[in-house]
């Protein structure tokens, strides 16, 4: 097992030594004869632990430690101070800076090893937990992604055999999210809540969905309710995962040219996520075999799409699709129906 390393922060050789000679059989010592060497050190190399003098000149030990609090990189390192300070009003000026523990000079080599050992280990239990925590947390949320996903296929499984179209349609929107330039986590969050976007359709009729011939117009109403059906379906959260699918659900029939449903809401107004599902999940539609129809070649679902710029898509969205459409066809082919 790697031995933890210790940083001695001291302005006098003298004290640095007699530190070293107490520590240096049982950790890694790195020393800094000052503030700003300290924090240089903290930064490039993190310690496990620091052991910290008050009494320096130019930036003093309480400084020090402030700033490593203040950095999020340093913040969590445990600082002990070392010092013949052994007023109460300074040890509890220490502990509210972030200190954990108050060794006074001249120091027992002892207390020294004992202090260092406790909160070392106190430390080493800290990450563990924090790493448990995180892993855990990822856990839940790729349990509540993947529930996500297949709650999406359960709606496209009442009209598309295999339910591969929200595979395949939430792929195109995290493309087409990056290139338009959105953060990494939203690009993420839109391919976990895009599953989502037809989940009304479970309250359709399949004598709607999966009729082959064109729908008459009460039909038509009856097929555009999923939208508003979606949304209640999801419903209201503060949870951003659920919140942006639930925009998403209302939102994905919407037209650039306000022509869409179920608000008749345009340009701007309309979500971007809800911007971006409406191409990727045209594009996956016409690319796929339907009840009521064969799949359409690539080239022809293009020429629909940039014809239908500036009145149901949005114009700058389109220009971006234009340029990810071979990644597109890869991952249309790549999760075909069979």
């Amino acid at each position: 097992m790697d031995k933890a390393t210790i940083l001695v922060v001291d302005d006098t050789p003298e004290n640095i030594d007699i530190l070293v000679g107490i520590l240096s059989s049982d950790y890694k010592i790195r020393v800094a004869i000052d503030g700003p060497k300290a924090l240089a050190l903290a930064q490039k190399s993190m310690p496990d632990i620091i052991l910290l003098d008050v009494m320096m000149p130019g930036m003093n030990g309480y400084e020090v430690c402030q700033r490593l609090k203040q950095d999020p990189l340093t913040c969590h390192i445990p600082v002990i101070f070392v010092t013949a300070l052994a007023e109460t009003a300074d040890e509890t000026q220490g502990f509210a800076l972030g200190a954990v523990d108050y060794i006074t000079k001249p120091v027992s080599a002892p207390v020294v090893q004992a202090r260092v050992k406790t909160h070392l280990a106190l430390y080493d239990q800290k990450r563990l937990l924090e790493q448990q925590v995180k892993e855990r947390t990822k856990e839940l949320e790729e349990t509540r992604f993947e529930i996500i996903r297949r709650l999406g296929r359960a709606a496209e499984y009442k009209d598309n055999e295999t339910g591969l179209h929200v595979v395949r349609m939430s792929h195109y929107a995290r493309l087409l999210a990056i290139q338009s330039g959105l953060p990494d986590k939203y690009c993420e969050l839109i391919y976990n809540a895009a599953p989502m976007h037809d989940i009304g359709k479970i309250g359709t009729p399949d004598s709607i969905l999966k009729k082959p011939a064109k729908l008459d117009e009460p039909e038509w109403d009856e097929m555009q309710r999923h939208a508003e059906i979606g949304a209640e379906i999801i419903g209201d959260h503060q949870d951003p995962l659920l919140e942006m699918a639930r925009r998403i659900a209302l939102s994905h029939h919407e037209k650039w040219d306000g022509s869409g449903y179920p608000f008749g809401v345009s340009g701007q107004d309309i979500p971007i996520e809800g911007r971006i599902v409406a191409i990727a999940d045209v594009f996956d539609a016409l690319t796929s075999i339907r009840p009521y129809k064969k799949a359409w070649t690539v080239a022809d679902t293009m020429a629909l799409i940039e014809s239908e710029s500036g009145k149901h898509f949005d114009p700058e969205l389109v220009e971006h699709f234009k340029q990810i459409v071979d990644e597109v066809t890869k991952i249309r082919d790549k999760h075909h129906e069979t």
